[in-house]
């Protein structure tokens, strides 16, 4: 059995972003579709644990309950739009759907209502591209009508799943401000999952850093850039390219490869890649400690990492 995530836990603050960071496979994705209850079962599985919005547990919610959750309480804009939408429906019918669904909306109320969305994420001439099929649109038009989609029910919280993979450099950062300005008007919660920390360090307030399904340190976005206590951590911040580094440095990297997460692993994950790794660190798993207030790391030797950025 493969652990993709095991022992997360955080809060989310109303009118937050939080940023959720990490190599592939880490289990950034896996976590908050298990929040939405999108696993597939099989053959995923959520063998226990709880999330809780406004006091209900969402784990305990029927299918149908849970349905009537997703759009109108928690949204989510998935990595990759064009296998997210419907490729023989009309960009306008998988607006309306959830403005019909949660609100009872009339079809021309839906309509009205979507044309307004997608004038709002800066598509032009919306009306007339509701009757578009997403084949129609071009990649960043395609993740914009998925956050008019995601933002049609006004959503307490908004999940974006690496949104800007997909998209090149111009359009990314088009989309970036396009989440912060619609986060700032609406006042809606954000999780922010990338593996792209430039991206995370003018945008979000805190951040989550994932390694094999754990989160590994958590704290201000101010403090996790400028003291990072975890080994992966400041790998990971010593991998960005600087502007002011000479053209023959080579990058920062990490040794080796993430472990294999069939069963359990004993001791911290990150023990085989660390320079910093001592005895007890294959045999004890570190447990999340406060080492500021706001700046939380899981690491026994948190104390003699230092920044090689």
């Amino acid at each position: 059995m493969v652990k993709a995530v095991s022992d997360v836990s955080y809060t989310l603050n109303e009118s937050e972003i939080l940023g959720v960071v990490g190599e592939s496979g880490c289990g950034k994705s896996v976590h908050a579709l298990s929040m939405m209850r999108l696993i597939p079962i099989p053959p995923g599985k959520i063998t226990k644990g709880e999330v809780f919005l406004y006091g209900q547990n969402l784990l305990d919610l029927s299918e149908e309950e849970m349905r009537s959750v997703r759009g109108s309480q928690i949204a989510m804009i998935f990595q990759d739009p064009m296998t997210s939408l419907n490729p023989v429906l009309t960009v306008g019918d998988q607006i309306t759907e959830a403005l019909k669904l949660h609100l009872n909306m009339s079809d021309d109320e839906a309509n009205s209502r979507a044309a307004e969305l997608l004038t709002i994420v800066g598509i032009p001439e919306a009306a007339t591209r509701l009757e578009d099929y997403p084949h129609q649109f071009s990649g960043g038009m395609r993740q914009r009508a998925m956050i008019a989609m995601a933002l049609s029910c006004s959503p307490s919280i908004l999940i974006a799943d690496e949104p800007t993979t997909a998209l090149d450099v111009t359009i990314q950062a088009q989309i970036i401000d396009l989440v912060k300005r619609l986060q700032d008007q609406l006042g809606m919660a954000v999780i922010w999952i990338t593996h792209d920390l430039g991206v995370v360090a003018g945008l979000v307030q805190r951040v989550n850093v994932m390694y094999a399904g754990r989160i590994i340190e958590t704290g201000a976005v101010k403090k996790i850039y400028g003291n990072p206590h975890h080994p992966y951590t400041v790998g990971l911040l010593g991998s960005l390219p600087k502007l002011d580094s000479r053209r023959e440095e080579r990058l920062y990297s990490i040794q080796g490869e993430p472990p294999d997460l069939v069963g359990d692993i004993e001791g911290c994950a990150f023990a085989e890649r660390c320079t910093y790794a001592v005895e007890r660190c294959f045999h004890e798993v570190p447990v999340l400690e406060e080492v500021d207030m706001n700046h939380s790391v899981s690491c026994w030797e948190k104390d003699k990492v230092r920044k090689v950025i």
